[in-house]
């Protein structure tokens, strides 16, 4: 479900009276990705007093969609409400001065698995701009002794960079985490893809600081960006090189596939700024993809979500992309949606937002903190 009403106030009035029609009580969990166009702690009361789910969580987002419709400027919501599914919000606040213990104070939160709810999952929003998402992701896998599988994204601005939340309750947090811890009687199916491939020779990361790439190979590292658009024919602007970037981006070698970096702007000293981190001995490589490619990610992801689900027909799903990938590719973005829309069935539906990097890590599937990366979660009837 979602809203365009333009005040706190409206919005939540119009997502309270649509999950009063869907569920006819209130939620057991609520899923909230607000534009950042909105007064978040506002918007987060109204729909407490109006609904009164018993746990929300969710995050600022970079272009919000459902089944319904997509665009910039929304606000959507998934409510839940299951005999088959026990929920618990848990939140870490200070991500940037220690992920090991914001990873221990959202699992201290957790219910856990028990023999009638084997199943653990968790959706998992944190505040892109605080940087560590890897390491994040490494520490709750750690705290959790690797017996849930995640998936989400970092909170979005619309691609502004300039501030992201996450929510809990009526709270928006900015330097956080928070979670959804999902124990289910059936298996949830998280699938994730993207569709890039290495255009470029491979090269050493020399030198980095957190989300910076100062060298590769030794030298400045935006040297090999203007190398590469040379020999492609490319235009390079150091002054305005994002249309560019999102065209080439970063590709880091890791366990036979390539973790995405968004690379953003380039420093007066030749090193370049990323949306994510860049680990100094890292080989990377400038990587290609078109439209085409990102839709046929999403299906691999999608499918692979359907197939972990164990045989049991899909009700709901929450989806993830990169802001990056919707300014790429523009109206193609749909596209993506209609695939997910298609395989899913007529009896599914699904929410979800563009964010400032994905989350995932399950079973079978490319784990960690992705940019440019579909990401799934399919929630069984």
């Amino acid at each position: 479900m979602f809203t365009s009403s333009p005040t706190p106030e409206q919005a939540a009035e119009e997502l309270a009276a649509r999950i009063a029609t869907s569920l006819g009580g209130p939620p057991d969990a609520l899923v909230l990705f607000a534009s950042p166009r909105y007064d978040h702690p506002a918007l987060l009361r109204a729909l407490h007093a109006r609904c009164s789910p018993k746990v929300l969580v969710g995050a600022s987002s970079a272009g919000e969609f459902t089944s319904e419709t997509r665009g910039e400027g929304l606000a959507c919501a998934l409510a839940l409400r299951s005999d088959a599914m026990q929920f618990a919000a848990g939140v870490g606040r200070g991500l940037s001065q220690g992920r090991d213990a914001v990873a221990r104070e959202i699992v201290s939160s957790f219910r856990g698995a028990s023999p009638s709810f084997p199943f653990r999952s968790a959706l998992v929003m944190t505040d892109a701009l605080a940087g560590h998402a890897d390491d994040l992701v490494d520490q709750l896998t750690l705290a959790t002794s690797g017996q849930y599988q995640f998936f989400g994204g970092g909170a979005g601005d619309d691609a502004q960079f300039r501030r992201t939340a996450v929510f809990v309750g009526t709270e928006a947090l900015t330097d956080a985490a928070v979670a959804l811890e999902i124990v289910s009687k059936k298996p949830l199916g998280v699938g994730v893809g993207h569709g890039w491939k290495p255009a470029s020779e491979g090269m050493r990361v020399t030198e980095a600081s957190g989300m910076t790439v100062v060298s590769l190979n030794g030298h400045p590292a935006v040297e090999a960006f203007e190398e590469y658009a040379r020999e492609t024919g490319q235009k390079f602007d150091r002054a305005a090189p994002l249309p560019f970037f999102l065209h080439n981006i970063i590709g880091i070698e890791a366990a036979g596939n390539h973790r995405l970096r968004v690379p953003l702007a380039v420093n007066p000293d030749g090193s370049i700024a990323c949306a994510s981190e860049i680990s100094a001995g890292s080989k990377i490589h400038i990587m290609r993809t078109d439209a085409k490619s990102a839709v046929e990610a999403a299906t691999r992801a999608t499918e692979a979500a359907l197939a972990a689900l164990g045989g049991t027909k899909p009700k709901v799903a929450l989806f993830f992309d990169c802001v990056a990938t919707r300014l790429r590719i523009g109206e193609a973005f749909g596209l993506e949606l209609d695939a997910l829309t298609n395989l899913l069935g007529p009896a599914a539906s699904f929410a979800g937002c563009n964010t400032h990097g994905q989350i995932a890590r399950a079973e079978g599937q490319f784990g960690g903190f992705h940019n440019c990366t579909a990401v799934v979660c399919i929630l069984p009837e």
